[in-house]
Order: C-alpha cells, then sequence, then structure tokens
C-alpha cells in the first residue's frame, strides 16, 4: 500500500465525496443556472459607433455569449448611439443594447412608440463628456463655442442630446449660434486634426479606443465643463437628472491631460431589453455580463467598472424579470 496516497476509511471517504458533490454542484450552479440547458436561436444586439466604446464591448460580450451558449446566433447593428439603440429595442428591431439613462426617460417622457416595454438588465458603466479642440485654439469655456464650427454626434446619438443640452445651459442656441456638424467618434478626431471643425463633442467610457490616438499627440486638449452647468441642466428637466458633475481622471489620456483632471459630467449607462424577451434567456444574458467583467474589462476599460452591487440599479427602467432572477439567486 503506498505511503503517499493511504486509502481513505469508508467514514472519512464519505464526507469527502460529499463535499465533492457540493463543489460541482456550487461550480455548475454557477455556469449553468438550474443545470438547464443553455438557451439558443438568434438575438439581435445594437451596439454603436465604430470606434467607440459600444461597438467593442458588443463584440467582446458576443463573444463571451459564444462560451456560455454556443447555439445562440448574436447579430450584431451598429447605430448612431443612445438615441437609435433605445428606438430600436422599444420598436423591436432588436433585442438587447447599451443606452444611456438620459437617452432612455427622453424616450419614455415624449411616449416613444413601445416605451412601456422597456426593461432594465444591468446598469453597465458611465459615460463621461469629452470636448476637445486642438491645443492652440482661443476655446476654453462652453461658451467659447460661439460662432464656431462644433461637432455634435450623429442625429440619433446619445452625444447629440447630452451635447445640445449642454450648449443649451450655457447659453447657445445648437442651431443658430453655432455651425453644427454631425460627426462621431469615427469621424470628428480626423475632421478637427484637419481643421475642418473647431471642436467635437464625445460622450462614452473612459478612455474611448477612437480618441486615445488622438490624445498621445500634444496638439489637442479637453476644454472643462464646469460644475454649475450640471444644475442648470437639472432646471431644464426631468431628464436631465441623471446628470452629475465629475472628473475625467489625469489617467484616462495622459499625454492630453498633462497630468491634471478634467471637470465634465457623466452620466450611467444601462443595458436593456424588452418584456416580451424571454426571461430565461434574460438570466443567462445578465450572468454572463456580470461573470464576464474581468475577461472583458482587460481590453475595454469601463467593463471593469460593472459590479454586481450597483448593477440592479437601472432607473429609470424597472429590471426585466430574467435580471431579477439572476440576482435573487446571488444573494447570500
Amino acid at each position: 500500500m503506498s505511503k503517499v496516497f493511504p486509502s481513505l476509511s469508508r467514514r472519512r471517504a464519505l464526507p469527502a465525496a460529499a463535499a465533492g458533490s457540493v463543489l460541482l454542484g456550487l461550480l455548475l450552479w454557477w455556469l449553468l443556472p438550474l443545470g438547464e440547458k443553455p438557451p439558443s436561436g438568434t438575438i439581435v444586439f445594437s451596439t454603436g459607433t465604430p470606434r467607440g466604446v459600444y461597438q467593442e464591448y458588443g463584440e467582446r460580450l458576443r463573444a463571451e455569449f459564444a462560451k456560455d451558449m454556443p447555439d445562440l446566433t448574436v447579430k450584431l447593428l451598429n447605430s448612431d448611439g443612445s438615441q437609435e439603440n433605445v428606438q430600436r429595442v422599444a420598436t423591436g428591431k432588436a433585442d438587447f443594447t447599451i443606452a444611456a439613462a438620459d437617452a432612455v426617460e427622453a424616450y419614455q417622457l415624449r411616449h416613444g412608440r413601445g416605451a412601456g416595454r422597456l426593461r432594465g438588465v444591468a446598469r453597465l458603466y458611465d459615460d463621461y463628456v469629452q470636448l476637445v479642440v486642438r491645443s492652440d485654439s482661443d476655446i476654453r469655456t462652453i461658451a467659447d463655442l460661439r460662432h464656431k464650427r462644433v461637432a455634435t454626434g450623429l442625429p440619433d446619438s446619445g452625444v447629440r442630446l447630452i451635447a445640445e443640452r449642454v450648449l443649451k445651459a450655457a447659453g447657445i442656441d445648437p442651431r443658430k449660434d453655432i455651425t453644427p456638424a454631425a460627426d462621431g467618434i469615427d469621424t470628428g478626431p480626423d475632421r478637427l486634426a484637419r481643421h475642418r471643425i473647431d471642436a467635437f463633442f464625445w460622450s462614452g467610457g473612459l478612455p474611448t479606443k477612437g480618441l486615445v490616438t488622438l490624445a498621445k499627440k500634444p496638439a489637442f486638449k479637453f476644454v472643462p465643463i464646469e460644475g454649475d452647468l450640471v444644475t442648470k441642466l437639472h432646471n431644464e428637466g426631468q431628464a436631465a437628472r441623471y446628470y452629475r458633475a465629475t472628473n475625467i481622471p489625469e489617467s484616462a489620456y495622459p499625454t492630453m491631460q498633462q497630468g491634471s483632471e478634467v471637470p465634465t459630467i457623466a452620466v450611467s449607462n444601462l443595458l436593456m431589453t424588452r418584456t416580451d424577451v424571454d426571461p430565461r434567456l434574460t438570466e443567462w444574458v445578465t450572468r454572463t455580463v456580470i461573470k464576464s467583467r474581468d475577461g472583458i474589462g482587460a481590453h475595454v476599460h469601463s467593463a471593469q467598472l460593472v459590479d454586481l452591487r450597483t448593477a440592479i440599479y437601472t432607473d429609470p427602467l424597472p429590471l426585466q424579470e430574467g435580471a431579477r432572477r439572476y440576482y435573487r439567486s446571488m444573494k447570500p
């Protein structure tokens, strides 16, 4: 008989086997909810513009879905951004999407078609408003944008929504007092570099890949958006209550920021779906989103901020039944 691996007595072996069964059961519980076969079929996920965080997050999330639900086909659709994403899910053109909370409530307040069917899956991370100009620009405040060529985002984007609100809060009419341009993160940086526009707004997670290359050059800078504008935004109406004053951390774009934080505004992003989407599918989706945080976060920095403790706060949307099941199952 081996002295290195002595045989266990029957009395000792039974508890060991039981412990092993419990461990295996817990592992299956984490990976396979209720031991069920993973959902299958086809879903549509609306993302965002090329070079934006929504698109990259959606692509990496699709790869995680393929691991957990190999028989589920996920079709990704590019979009202008939050406003289009909300409308797509509400009207059944997409099943899941990411959108900023202000865009969600704006759609609800104007009673958009299907608004009552919208439901939350998870609060993900915050978008930061980023206003970029050339370093030799005389634009130092929002008020200095008057009479300038300003990119305010694509027509159905969350950027357009928040940029126009910021301008109005500063006393600037976005249709009369500036020359507006419909550029997103895919075209705005290049047009700014080529002097086609004087400034561009972007609202996204930090850092946004589409800005990283530009931010490595000292030829560009951020314009601060001071905290008093948040108070003015809140006075604009109910949908503006999701804005909060914050700072772009100095580590986001080190070269452009030169060791300084930049005052700005942030708004939370929500993963969302509809009431008629299969709750069992939504439960699996929610589980994958939470447990893939670190893997996706290694490539998409914003994803590191997804947190089980805050994911349930999807205001202004109530949780979809499947998401609620998942969060209840995770309670100690």
